[in-house]
Order: structure tokens, then sequence, then C-alpha cells
């Protein structure tokens, strides 16, 4: 195992340039590669920093090498999709060797665009929705080699491929993706190719179970009081991020709790960060508790992994190991039922694993269940009146019914949601809905480019004359999952 971050090793040069914002945005600083040995650049900066008109700055960019944001090259306005399939190509990174915080990847992959320039879990499967149309089948294969090797690895996919993420991972779409490629190639082997590597990432989400007592938590387990198993979001780590160093503490003051910066850390994990759908107070990032939930996305993720094992384990003649995996996914999908359904409301909500009570938060991972289609017609059929009613809007499906300030809340429709929305509404029969939600979110992305020449990381699903904001930096241009999905859903 690597350590964490060779960002460790610089922590007093690290937590100066940070605290003192030589750079805009605190992620240049983890993304710099040194040009000299560790020790060296230490010393020199233990030597140097006493001196008389030492420049902080002028240091830090003579000892590292910044490759910082890949500006997305503006051809003449070419049509939207020809415009993507170019995008492709300048999306495509490779990192045949660790460099800084950069993990090595053995294939070529796609990275979101602009300040994101590295392998990002979630993320990626939604841009194979795009590859996929786009007939890119040798990419799709070269995400799950990646994803599989990260997992032998590491037993885990991290949050995105640097060594700062090793601590976390990101919402488990590796069984999914393999759906996406068995499609893709029309070849049922990949589950049995993949079986062990399954096998592995279950294990780090299941992590802790055995002797864990009811309602008690232990990673990214919880036994319930009734002493039923669910999962939840976690970081292995309790400091501050790297990436958002100086955000983390100063946004520490006044905050709840002793471990605040392990709930903030958990928060990303879910791909949530932020969102009122984590705060105790549903206002403000100082009463974060991501620890305390267990969320609805997250358990219908880790079923859907529960039953790819349980396939992967039958096409091997894995007889008790099927049978295993069956009854694990089946005692799951009652779990769902019982702790996030809320049958007066129409919605999942996540739970609250201290209050054993559901949360008040109104959020748009309830589309899972019908995503999935765990979720019964009467279910269904609830779910799709409130998202008609309370977060379909004219640019789109709104993450959350409350606006914050947080990226993750209203007015905010990222990609993902439009997706999971449209399939979910299709699979039970909601079709004039399913095409609502494509044509909304899609007419949205169209206007912007006609306007910008870009596609967004993000969009405003509320006021359609302008462009998504909030979070802790602008937004982004690209961008990988947006290019994905508006391509997979302009093909219905």
């Amino acid at each position: 195992m690597k350590s964490q971050l060779y960002i460790n090793e610089i922590q007093p040069l690290f937590d100066d340039a940070q605290r003192s914002r030589i750079f805009n945005d605190q992620k240049t600083m983890t993304d710099a590669v040194p040009l000299f040995p560790i020790s060296e650049i230490n010393k020199r900066y233990e030597k140097e920093k006493g001196e008389e008109g030492f420049d902080l700055r002028s240091f830090v960019l003579t000892n590292f090498d910044f490759i910082g944001e890949k500006a997305v090259r503006k051809d003449d306005m070419l049509p939207i999709t020809e415009h993507i399939e170019k995008l492709w190509d300048e999306l495509t990174h490779t990192a045949s060797e660790d460099e800084g915080t950069l993990l090595k990847l053995p294939k070529p992959y796609i990275v979101p665009g602009g300040r994101f320039n590295e392998f990002f879990y979630w993320d990626s499967y939604f841009v194979m929705l795009g590859l996929q149309v786009s007939g890119r089948v040798e990419m799709i294969k070269n995400i799950v080699e990646n994803c599989s090797y990260l997992i032998h690895e590491f037993g885990f996919v991290p949050n995105a491929s640097r060594t700062h993420f090793l601590s976390r991972s990101q919402p488990p779409y590796f069984s999914l993706m393999l759906d996406l490629l068995a499609e893709s190639t029309n070849d049922e082997n990949v589950y049995s190719k993949y079986h062990s590597t399954l096998e592995k990432e279950y294990r780090f989400w299941m992590a802790g179970e055995e002797g864990l007592e009811n309602d008690s938590a232990v990673k990214r387990v919880i036994k319930t009081k009734e002493g039923d198993l669910l999962n939840r979001y976690y970081d292995s780590e309790n400091t501050p991020r790297p990436e958002s160093y100086l955000i983390d503490i100063e946004d520490q003051h006044e905050a709840f709790g002793e471990e605040f910066f392990r709930n903030i850390r958990s928060a990303c994990e879910s791909g949530w960060d932020f969102s009122s759908r984590w705060f105790a107070d549903g206002a403000t990032i100082q009463t974060i508790e991501t620890l305390n939930l267990a969320e609805v996305d997250l358990n219908c993720l880790i079923w859907h992994l529960e039953k790819t094992l349980a396939k992967s384990s039958a096409l091997i003649g894995l007889t008790d190991k099927t049978a295993y995996y069956s009854q694990r996914a089946d005692n799951r999908k009652q779990n769902i039922d019982q702790y996030f359904w809320d049958e007066e409301a129409g919605i999942y909500r996540d739970y609250h694993i201290k209050q054993h009570i559901k949360t008040s938060s109104e959020h748009i991972a309830t589309l899972y269940p019908l995503y999935l289609g765990l979720a019964s017609e009467k279910q269904a059929k609830a779910v799709s009146e409130v998202i008609a009613e309370k977060f379909l809007y004219k640019g789109g499906l709104v993450t959350t019914t409350k606006e914050s300030g947080q990226q993750w809340d209203l007015p905010n429709a990222w990609a993902p949601y439009q997706w999971l929305g449209f399939l979910g509404m299709k699979n039970y029969g909601f079709t004039q809905l399913a095409d609502d939600i494509k044509n909304n979110w899609c007419t949205n992305v169209e206007r912007v480019y006609n306007n910008t020449g870009k596609l967004m990381e993000k969009y405003n699903a509320l006021d359609t004359k302008t462009i998504a904001g909030g979070g802790e930096y602008p937004n982004q241009d690209g961008f990988g999952w947006t290019n994905g999905v508006y391509l997979k859903l302009k093909q219905y």
C-alpha cells in the first residue's frame, strides 16, 4: 500500500502553501509534481523560508511542476454530437507511472475535464454510457480494466486516481459497468472474468461486519437495533482534505462533533459534496453528520453488487456462493423497503442510525430503487408523482428540494440523475415523464452549448438563462458525464 500521499512528507511546506492561498484553487498544490527529491526540497525550504525576501509562491513554482487544467480546444462551432466525439480524444489521458499524487493505471482513461485531470470512479460509468453510443468499446474495456486493477491493488476503487483518495471510494458502480460491458460486447463471460474483482470490492464495503453488535457501526457497515445490515459512506481519515485543505479548516470553526473532517470526507465518498442532505440542520455544513446516515443509493448499489455476485458465482458453478449472495440480496431488498421507504411521503429517504428514523431530506437518490427495478408498482407510481411535482423543472431534475448554496442542492441538475430518472420512469411505464426529463435537460444542455460552446459539469434547472453555480469551485467545462448522458439520452 502506498503512503496516503507524498504530501505527508512535505506537510510543513504544504500547510504553509495552502494557508497562504498562493493558488486560487487548493487542488493545484495537491496535483503538483516534485521536480527534486522530497528530502532535498524540505531541506531547501527549511533553510530559505526564514531568509529576507523569501517568496513562498516562487519557491513552490521552482520546485514543483504544475500540469493544471487542460483547456478544451474550441474549434468552429460544431454540432453538439460532433463536438462530443472530438472531446472523447481530448479527455483521454494515460498514466503509465506514479507521478506526484497521480496513481499509475494500466490503460488509457477519460477524465471529467477542467480541474479534474484524473480518473474518477462513478463519473466513469456515466462516461461509458456515451462511449457505448460512440462505439468506443475499447475504452469501455479500458475503464473496467482500470477499476479492476485498482480493486486488486488497493482493495477498492478510490474516489479518484490520486494518493490522497486512498482513504475512500465513491458510489460502487463496478457491477453496473460490467452490465454495460456485457451489453456492449454481447459477452456474458465478463461476469466470470471479473468474479474475484467483484468479491474483493464487496469485502471492502462489508469490512467489519463480523461480530458487529446490534445498533452499532464500523467503517461502512451498520447493524440496526433490529439486527439488519445496512451500509453507509465512510472515510478512514479524520483530517482536512488536502484538495480542499483551507476550506475544511475554516469550515471546522463552530463545527459540531469531533469527526467533522471524517463526516466531510464521507460525504465526498457519496459523490454529493456537498448537500443539505448531510446537514443535521438542513442548512449549514458545520452540522454535517454523514456518518449517522445509511443511504438509499449506496444500499441499492450494493444490492446490485450482491445480485451480480450471485450471477458470476452461478456462471462459474459455485453453487454455495450463488445461494449465499442471492440470500444477501434478498435480505437487502427487504431492508431497503423497511428502512428507506416513506409510505406517507411517497419517496425513499435516508435512515438516521442514531435516531432510528428516516431523515427529512427530500432528494433525488429516491430514484435508485426505480432505476434498479427494486420498487413495487405502487412505490414507483408514488415516486413518479413526487418527481413530477417537486423535482422536474424546465431545465431538468434537481437533486434536492432545498436551496442551500451547496452545489448538490436546488437549483442544480446533474447528468447522472437525468439518466437515472429517465430509465427509472421508463422501467415502470411512465413514458411521458421519462421523455419530459430527457427533453428538459437535453434542451438545457443544447442551449448552454449554443451560447458558450461548452458542455458543463452541472446545469441550473430553474433559471435556464444562466449556468449553474454553488460549491467549492467554479462550474467546470468538459464534461465527461454530461457528454455521456447526453449522447445516451439522445439515442431514445
